[in-house]
């Protein structure tokens, strides 16, 4: 049986493409990795302060509002959209693009000022839609007003998410990708500062404050230390924009300007930030149910986890996608959408098949290790404070998030190729299977482990969301491209899960061994497990990747020891 275009068994990557690609995402995950590490001590002292109950759920949910509009509208729209029409804009119009860049930061952030203005005065109403029903009985009234109050001081960060990602993606589109990867760090400083003063101020919730509201001199500290470092995030971009030569000008000629096609490419993508957002909220809303169901005494009291963990966990379980995949696929963009301009669909096909077993090469062993590694790792993490007696419910989220870290990871590249061919009402399509997956699973799941498993029934419901999302996806492009070099990536599956299985195993061993060692508890003893396990499983799986001739782990390799060389 023959191969479809793009398919054939013998095909491999270009050497040259891929090392640029590698080059390029090396840059931005080392920024990822010093913003993450610092994002950790950011979260560790969070939960240190306000804990992993329903006081911690009261800042949180209000804190998501704008991380999730960020994440739906501006990552979606600036990031899918509007990447591959700058990158035409560069190369067909006269100026090199600079006029439509200058247009489209005028239209983005009149409409985002419009969106900010009008979300922070329907605070309340908003957050009607985030809060389960128990928020609103008289035993949550003081916690009901808190998440209003957090709710004014965070959204106007959606105004600044939103140019942040629009300015960085300029900088991308002219080959500037470490900016955008290393700017969150002022952020989490800030945060980090906030935080400090917060805990000098007030000390780490204990007794009933774990669940209840805050005072007003807490919530102008945390609301408005939160929003500041999103201002600075932005601010550290400006400099760059004018060394690449970019000098700002309002304009507001938008008619005849190839805005029309942007926009209209960018409908789909509004109905898909449509359909995420329900799903999210729905999430949201059953994640509130958890804590405060069992505060109000709708569960008949007792404990519940709810968004704290849940969020919490699925900070952590996103560092190796951020590092990993966002690096990968913010690089791999314009190179597929140089291509698809092109009309070249063995060439968008080759850079998503090659991006995908990259990434997999080094998702895959951390979400095998995650599960061993999970108990210790969220007591280093945030074993501290008001959080103390309450971390190791974030461990079972990790432990089970691991899976779907490798299916989201998949879906999210997958996608790069329909947005590349700006395929957005296809991607929109599968959004929706995706998110009713989601929806479904969540409502059954929670509602059958009631308020003390609330957090473990939407991870599993992730999963199962994106195991559904991966699969439709990868058939549909493969449909489009005419192959997808499916022989290959199917192969190379099996060698990979060859090599994870015996690092896995090498890493359980090594952890048994150290528990008959080690003092069962103790921060000193989490970091030697932590740390001798990672070893163990990485010299493991190393080795297993060089007998099983693994190109795409020796790919990296090859350009982090170059790179130790120089």
């Amino acid at each position: 049986m023959s191969s479809a275009p793009g398919e054939a068994a013998g095909t491999t990557p270009e050497p040259r493409a891929d090392s640029t690609l590698l080059s390029a995402s090396a840059v931005m995950a080392a920024g990822t990795v010093v913003s993450r590490l610092s994002g950790f001590v950011r979260n560790a002292l969070l939960a240190a302060a306000i804990g992993f109950e329903l006081h911690a759920d009261v800042f949180n949910i209000a804190n998501t509002v704008p991380n999730m509009l960020y994440i739906l509208l501006a990552g979606g729209l600036f990031n899918a959209v509007l990447v591959p029409q700058l990158v035409r804009a560069m190369k067909n119009d006269a100026d090199g693009g600079e006029a439509y860049a200058q247009r489209i930061v005028t239209l983005a952030g009149l409409f985002l000022a419009v969106v900010t203005a009008v979300l922070v005065i329907a605070a309340p109403l908003l957050m009607r839609l985030f809060l389960a029903d128990a928020f609103f009985t008289p035993e949550l009234a003081e916690q009901r007003a808190s998440v209003i109050a957090f709710a004014r001081y965070c959204l106007p960060q959606v105004f600044f998410y939103g140019m942040f990602v629009l300015l960085g993606q300029i900088l991308i589109s002219r080959g500037r990708f470490a900016p955008m990867m290393w700017a969150p760090i002022a952020n989490n400083i800030l945060s980090i500062g906030a935080l400090v003063a917060y805990l000098f101020l007030f000390g780490p919730a204990a007794g009933k404050e774990l669940t209840g509201g805050f005072t007003p001199g807490q919530e102008l500290l945390l609301g408005l230390g939160s929003t500041l470092g999103i201002v600075a995030q932005f601010l550290v971009l400006l400099p760059y924009l004018r060394a690449v030569g970019f000098r700002y000008r309002a304009r507001y000629d938008f008619r005849g300007t190839g805005l029309g096609h942007t926009l209209r490419l960018g409908v789909w993508t509004v109905l898909f930030v449509v359909v995420n957002q329900v799903a999210y909220t729905v999430v949201v809303n059953l994640a509130s149910s958890g804590t405060a169901d069992a505060v109000a005494g709708a569960a008949g009291g007792g404990s519940g986890t709810g968004y704290s963990i849940y969020s919490s966990a699925f900070l952590v379980i996103m560092v190796p996608h951020a590092i990993i995949t966002v690096s990968l696929a913010t690089a791999m963009l314009p190179r597929l959408s140089a291509s698809a301009a092109d009309g070249d669909l063995g060439a968008v096909s080759q850079g998503v098949a090659s991006t995908l077993r990259q990434a997999l090469a080094l998702i895959v062993p951390v979400a095998v290790l995650i599960p061993i590694v999970a108990l210790d790792l969220a007591s280093l993490i945030w074993g501290y404070g008001a959080a103390t007696s309450t971390y190791p419910d974030t461990a079972l989220a990790l432990a089970l998030f691991a899976p779907g870290l490798v299916l989201f990871t998949s879906h999210y590249l997958i996608l790069r190729g329909f947005f590349s061919l700006e395929r957005t009402r296809t991607v929109f399509w599968i959004q929706c299977v995706i998110a009713g997956t989601n929806i479904v699973l969540a409502l059954a799941l929670t509602r059958s482990l009631g308020t003390e498993g609330t957090a473990f029934g939407l991870v599993l419901a992730y999963g199962g969301a994106y195991l559904a999302g991966v699969l439709v996806s990868y058939l549909w492009l493969r449909h489009v491209l005419g192959g997808l070099e499916t022989g290959a990536l199917a192969r190379f599956g099996l060698r990979l899960l060859v090599a994870v299985g015996v690092a896995g195993l090498a890493g359980w061993a090594v952890r048994q061994g150290l528990e008959q060692v080690l003092p069962a508890d103790g921060k000193l003893a989490a970091v030697l497990v932590v740390t001798v396990v990672t070893i163990a499983g990485a010299a493991v799986y190393l080795g297993m990747s060089r007998v099983l001739h693994l190109g795409e782990v020796t790919a990296v390799l090859r350009l982090v020891t170059g790179r130790f060389r120089r």
